[in-house]
């Protein structure tokens, strides 16, 4: 219930209006544009390395766009 307020109140409104400007793009962009589907290695450690390089990977293309 109260998270259920939170969201529905005017800032968080506001908040999930931002989200599909400033996160969803991004992961669209991996998915889509780049090919990536699926993780390679198994392992919450080993699968936070492969997200780390991914998330390099991006801001190097971005800042180099």
């Amino acid at each position: 219930a109260k998270a259920y307020q939170l969201l529905n109140s005017e800032k968080g409104v506001e908040k999930r209006k931002q989200r599909c400007h400033d996160v969803e793009p991004v992961f669209g962009n991996i998915k889509q544009n780049h090919g990536f589907r699926r993780f390679m290695l198994r392992g919450k450690e080993k699968v936070a390395i492969e997200w780390g390089l991914l998330a390099i990977a991006q801001n190097v293309r971005k800042k180099a766009a």
